[in-house]
């Protein structure tokens, strides 16, 4: 099994996280390691002609570029296009190779892979026979198949038979494989297709190193990896490991020692920075099918707590996660059932009356007891936004929650405090009504649209389903003279969750109707401010 080929393509998979903006060193030096663990192949980036914001050499991976480079002798170079560049090029599939590549003898690069969807394939396939022609060796990769029929992939498989493909890659797009799987899909592709197989793999779930390895059992000959897993979401087959476990399948000499400088020296800050490598949110992206990508950008946006990526993921299980889509990942937020409704008017407690609302910051702490002598004296309706204060709980009117998963994980928390609990009960699945039979909820509705506040009787209309939009929009309809906040410090300049607040606070103000707003606590937030103290 000595014909086994192992290709790193860390520059181009793990450019996703630094717009394939890597220092000359590090490329050098990385391929020098390469050289030394003998990878067979070396996928240095994309090739193609994207242009919309910045992105670094490796994006586009020009012969000029990899001419600038020291590449060590015995290394075979290798780029990769995305079909769609191709097939939607004004002037036709030819055309766009033209203009990316020159005739092999001319280029630095051996390998041209070209990235399929399955409704690309088809239409991409002729590119094989322009690429050959000039003299490359060409690749296929078809991605997000795990899940097609048997149908499906023998078909796409025999399509390949009629073009010069030297590799036929399959990629576990959504890390939803185990070993059991991977042999099932190369034994169905195998029935169709005889020439060589390739498998690249994602480690959603912990099974890309296994799943790598049961593909070479199964006679796969391409593998792979990048340099510590580095690579969209949750990353890939780790080529230090796959190194090592296919030395004896590949005869050929290892050593290690280079690239686990280059790791300490590069590889593990750059981990650090970025986060790559799989997690409970990444594993469950894998169990249910959905693109990693949504995780990632969770994970990389502070705004997405722990409640948030839970809850976007159990909406996208059941609403097209398969393929990432910004505007997709914003809706996935609003996580709410049916109509807006609700059973509870605030109008009844709050009109004619001041709304002061507690937040978590720090200065809760160190004010605490001016907020409670002002709550004493003044009469409030005091909401605290979920379940943790240190304001004495018989100053405390209720307690306000709007995000299905904390209202989930806050259930037996709510149980134990006497306040009620205002959350939009009657949009909940039957899962949350039943944590809450026995607890006093004022249900009041809500209803997500970008950019918008509205305020009815029962329910109110958000820009975002932010606990803190809620609350406002409760004392909005509630006709409540003023909103006082405290606790409200912010997370600092620069930080995503200011401004999205900052914009909260803005789109309320200028609605219609709205009660004025006055910080009583220090804060960053740009929002009227006064002492507690002065009051």
């Amino acid at each position: 099994m000595a014909n086994i080929n192992l290709l790193d393509c860390t520059l181009r998979d793990g450019g996703y996280y630094n717009s394939w903006d890597f220092d000359v060193e590090l490329i050098e030096d990385y391929l020098k390691a390469m050289r030394e663990i003998s990878v067979d192949y070396v996928e240095l980036g994309l090739r193609g002609f994207g242009n919309k914001g910045f992105k670094g050499a490796c994006a586009y991976t020009s012969d000029n570029f990899i001419r600038s480079l020291i590449i060590p002798d015995d290394l075979n170079l290798g780029v990769m296009v995305n079909a769609s560049e191709l097939i939607k090029h004004e002037g036709g599939l030819e055309q766009a190779l033209s203009e990316l590549f020159s005739n092999a003898n001319e280029s630095p690069v051996t390998l041209v892979r070209i990235a399929c969807h399955v409704h690309e394939f088809e239409e991409a396939l002729p590119a094989a026979n322009w690429l050959k022609e000039e003299g490359y060796m060409v690749g296929f990769n078809l991605m997000q198949i795990a899940d097609r029929t048997s149908e499906d992939i023998k078909r796409l498989a025999g399509l390949a038979n009629d073009y010069p493909l030297d590799v036929l890659y399959f990629a576990d797009s959504m890390g939803s494989l185990n070993p059991e799987k991977t042999s099932i899909i190369i034994q169905t592709i195998r029935e169709v297709w005889k020439g060589p197989m390739g498998i690249h793999t994602h480690d959603n779930m912990g099974f890309a190193l296994a799943n790598s390895i049961k593909a070479v059992e199964e006679g796969t000959t391409w593998i792979d990896g990048t340099v510590t897993g580095m690579g969209r979401g949750p990353g890939n087959a780790k080529t230090e490991y796959l190194a090592i476990e296919l030395q004896n399948y590949r005869d050929v000499s290892l050593n290690i020692t280079p690239l686990m400088k280059v790791i300490e020296n590069y590889f593990k800050p750059m981990q650090v920075s970025h986060g790559w490598g799989t997690n409970v949110y990444y594993y469950l992206s894998g169990k249910y099918g959905i693109h990693p990508t949504y995780i990632q950008e969770m994970i990389s946006d502070s705004r997405y707590d722990e409640e948030d990526l839970l809850a976007v993921i159990e909406h996208l299980k059941h609403q097209g996660g398969k393929k990432f889509n910004i505007n997709t990942l914003e809706a996935a937020r609003n996580f709410y059932i049916g109509e807006p409704k609700g059973t509870w008017s605030p109008v009844n407690v709050l009109s004619g009356r001041e709304v002061l609302v507690i937040g978590a910051g720090p200065s809760i702490n160190n004010h605490k007891q001016a907020i409670e002598e002002y709550i004493k004296k003044n009469n409030p309706y005091v909401i605290v936004l979920n379940t943790k204060t240190p304001i004495n709980s018989k100053l405390i009117n209720a307690r306000a929650a709007s995000h299905p998963v904390r209202i989930l994980a806050d259930s037996s928390t709510h149980e134990e405090l006497d306040q009620p609990v205002i959350m939009p009960l009657s949009m909940m699945s039957e899962s949350v009504k039943c944590t809450y039979e026995n607890k006093i909820v004022l249900d009041f509705g809500i209803s997500v649209e970008e950019g918008t506040f509205k305020f009815e009787e029962n329910f109110g209309v958000l820009p975002n389903s932010l606990v803190l939009s809620y609350v406002l929009a409760i004392a909005a309809s509630g006709k409540a003279t003023r909103i006082l906040l405290a606790g409200f410090d912010g997370y600092g300049a620069g930080d995503p969750r200011t401004e999205e607040i900052n914009l909260v606070l803005e789109q309320f103000i200028e609605t219609k109707n709205s009660p004025n707003i006055t910080a009583i606590t220090s804060t960053q937030y740009k929002v009227e401010s006064s002492s507690v103290y002065a009051l």
